[in-house]
């Protein structure tokens, strides 16, 4: 659907060069919700404004839909923008135009006649929950119902991919899970490719399928969110993990915890995809003549699974332990560390 290669911005100052997107390289598939994340000045912002050509590459190419997005002159790219909506972290909004009428700017730009521009734009306030609200002023709105006008906005002219610029960094927690639980329905309803450029792992962890990890305008890790989660392989990678999942200090507070055991096994089981839904505890303490008792842990929800770790003391005949820990490994896909072990 995507294909970006060799993608490179540079800017120019007075005193140097400066290179906000450097050489990178995706794909990404239609249908998809991509993730790209990164800290402020790692270049993600350039990146996604490079896709629709609001600001000019100095380097490589952008194809969507097998049409390639760098190659058109300003007539055409002004048409095909049409199939590219965007929505920012401040919304855009016109605000001397009322909801209904902020909605239907992208309709009249194109010149889509009135009776069909109406249609469409009733459609759209009930597909993002405004009904009601058609004739309100952006300043009478919540930040949560200018983001739903700056969506239903972006989805006027039934783009091919929506491209959301640090879309819920102004909502407050509550409002943010709303919006991205709206992105994920308009996915699944319309099948629309969305790119989600975002500084939080949350908003990574809810919706997306894939991910891209951004520093210094390079793409330093990619892939399937759980995999990345799982296995996080560069530094700034792992700072984001440690956003939703918690920092190494937890670790020490579970071996201050162990410590009180004088015997069995501290035991850490890393759970992945729908593995984190099964009672596993309950039924290896049924199966096994053993006592478990649980530590500490957490588990997190992703688009497609679930991540987490989970800390429990074993005790029981050494022989018994280790038949429900090779049962463990074995016969499920928990991953199994002994942490301690008391004879």
């Amino acid at each position: 659907m995507i294909a970006i290669e060799g993608l490179s911005k540079n800017f120019t100052t007075a005193n140097n060069r400066i290179t906000a997107v450097d050489d990178l390289t995706l794909d990404i598939r239609e249908g998809d919700i991509f993730g790209v994340i990164g800290y402020s000045g790692a270049g993600k912002s350039t990146f996604v404004r490079l896709l629709n050509r609001l600001e000019e590459p100095s380097d490589g190419k952008v194809v969507i839909d097998n049409q390639e997005i760098t190659a058109l002159n300003a007539d055409d790219l002004r048409v095909t923008r049409q199939e590219i909506g965007m929505i920012f972290q401040h919304f855009n909004l016109l605000w001397s135009r009322t909801v209904k009428d902020n909605i239907a700017f992208p309709l009249e730009i194109a010149g889509v006649p009135k009776r069909e521009r109406e249609s469409r734009v009733q459609e759209l306030i009930d597909l993002v929950g405004l009904d009601g609200r058609e004739q309100a002023y952006p300043s009478q709105l919540s930040g949560g119902q200018k983001q739903r006008v700056g969506i239903a906005r972006a989805l006027a002219n039934k783009p091919k991919v929506l491209l959301c610029d640090e879309a819920t960094s102004a909502l407050d927690p509550e409002t943010t899970n709303a919006i991205l639980d709206l992105l994920v329905g308009i996915n699944k309803r319309l099948g629309l490719t969305i790119i989600i450029i975002t500084h939080e792992m949350h908003v990574i962890r809810k919706i997306c399928k894939q991910v891209a990890v951004m520093e210094a305008g390079k793409i330093v890790e990619q892939g399937d969110v759980l995999d990345v989660f799982l296995r996080p392989k560069q530094q700034v990678t792992k700072k984001f993990v440690e956003q939703v999942m918690g920092t190494d200090d937890e670790d020490d507070g579970v071996d201050d915890l162990a410590h009180t055991y004088d015997r069995g096994k501290i035991i850490r089981l890393h759970f992945v995809g729908e593995t984190a839904n099964q009672a596993l505890i309950s039924q290896v303490a049924k199966t096994f003549n053993i006592d478990i008792n649980i530590l500490q842990g957490k588990i997190t929800r992703m688009q497609h699974g679930a991540y987490g770790t989970l800390f429990v003391q074993m005790d029981g005949a050494p022989d018994e332990m280790d038949r429900a820990l090779r049962y463990i490994t074995d016969e499920t896909s928990v991953e199994v560390e002994v942490v301690r072990d008391v004879e």
